[in-house]
């Protein structure tokens, strides 16, 4: 008797999970993106009705997989937002395709700052032996120094109102000199004179 009660509850409660048991369906598809419509590549796909059974796209996008009906599955990919979507129940054929669209997602890194310093004691050590650049004032003195301003003014295209009139004094002078007589420095006994003394006073020098 205790026999026959073991059989008919075993068959009572394979009966019972049998019906609560949700049907098993093949699950397929292709990813591609929102935007663009081009293939996103190995998406990763979880199964949170299931454990979190994990499964990939290939590299067009194509996926394959068991679950069951009503499952939850979810589409995530590095720039994408993640997909979540539920498997339809009561499928004839026991099998469920579907076109999954990623929309893209823009991530705000926070901001980060390069130092040419592995540690906080070489920062230390430059900063005290550091030589800083002349301030404003000095360089502002040192650009008007006449040093500079002359360097600056041989650099310097002459502008249209000095061309015309370093013209016009090359002409006045020429103007000027036109009926006088120019007198040959090798004619004048002065010129001799200061001459002789120069070569004179380089040979005492070399002498002593």
């Amino acid at each position: 008797m205790k026999k026959l009660f073991t059989i008919l509850f075993m068959i009572i409660g394979f009966a019972a999970f049998s019906q609560t048991e949700k049907p098993l369906v093949q699950f397929s598809g292709v990813i591609y993106d929102l935007d663009s419509n081009t293939v996103v590549p190995y998406v990763a796909i979880k199964n949170v009705s299931n454990h979190n059974s994990a499964f990939a796209a290939n590299y067009k996008g194509y996926f394959s997989f068991v679950l069951q009906e009503g499952d939850t599955v979810v589409f995530s990919s590095i720039g994408y937002k993640k997909l979540e979507m539920v498997i339809p129940s009561n499928l004839k054929d026991r099998k469920y395709t579907a076109i999954i669209k990623l929309q893209t997602d823009n991530i705000q890194l926070p901001m980060v700052r390069v130092f040419p310093w592995a540690s906080y004691d070489d920062f230390k050590k430059d900063f005290l032996t550091m030589k800083f650049a002349d301030d404003d004032l000095e360089l502002a003195m040192k650009n008007l120094s006449k040093k500079s301003l002359r360097e600056l003014s041989a650099n310097l295209p002459r502008d249209g109102q000095e061309n015309s009139g370093m013209s016009f004094n090359n002409l006045h002078q020429a103007l000027g000199n036109k009926n006088m007589v120019q007198t040959n420095p090798l004619l004048n006994p002065l010129a001799w004179a200061a001459l002789i003394k120069q070569i004179s006073e380089g040979r005492k020098k070399n002498d002593d």
